[in-house]
């Protein structure tokens, strides 16, 4: 395993993991989403702490590019791109539906999975995967919509307890678990590359401004 710093910041809470020397590190925050750009930093040193690692000894740096937030996940990909361009080392792109997808490691290339993120107002972020490929592409969904796709054999997964709960089963895995996994899965596939934030809706003030 390569020592690596990943770091999620797309949703209402704050992950960063750091491995070294095969053995993994994580720090968790719930319920920061307004937060995140004061506590990042100090998330980061005490993970690195705990591993007694420097950032000059990562292999890579891994984001979370969305979907999710917009505000946060900005913070991640600036975060990142800091640490990258400082240290000269690569990039790695990760989507909050790989860590939805991979929060069970064991479990990650099994079925079909539709991996969630709550955007608010009875509708979701929704990607769909397949033995551990997408089969349906991230997409904007209505409630009903993402109830269909369930009926459809897909097991609906996520990171965060959801509204949609109330009327489906929804898996929800660990944040820490799911970044580890995802960023092990794609450095293994080598998808590093630029960090693009997946923004896979328009923000309200671009809505907005269009009306």
């Amino acid at each position: 395993m390569e020592n690596f710093l990943a770091l999620d910041t797309s949703g209402g809470y704050l992950t960063v993991v750091a491995a070294k020397n095969g053995k993994i590190y994580s720090h968790y925050l719930p319920d920061c989403a307004m937060k995140q750009s004061v506590l990042v930093m100090g998330a980061i040193d005490e993970t690195l702490k705990q591993a007694d690692m420097e950032l000059s000894e990562c292999d890579f740096f891994a984001a979370v590019v969305g979907a999710g937030s917009f505000t946060g996940i900005r913070i991640g990909i600036s975060v990142i791109k800091g640490f990258c361009l400082a240290y000269g080392k690569p990039a790695l792109p990760v989507t909050s539906f790989d860590v939805a997808a991979y929060n069970a490691i064991d479990e990650a290339n099994k079925g079909k999975k539709l991996c969630l993120v709550d955007a608010l107002h009875d509708h979701y972020y929704a990607c769909g995967y397949e033995n551990g490929n997408v089969a349906y592409p991230p997409a904007y969904l209505p409630e009903e919509e993402v109830l269909a796709l369930a009926a459809d054999g897909y097991e609906l997964c996520a990171c965060d307890r959801l509204p949609l709960q109330e009327k489906a089963e929804v898996k929800v895995g660990s944040p820490e678990q799911g970044l580890v996994g995802a960023t092990l899965a794609n450095a293994k596939a080598k998808k590093f590359g630029e960090l693009t934030a997946l923004y896979v809706r328009k923000s309200s003030a671009e809505i907005n401004q269009g009306k």
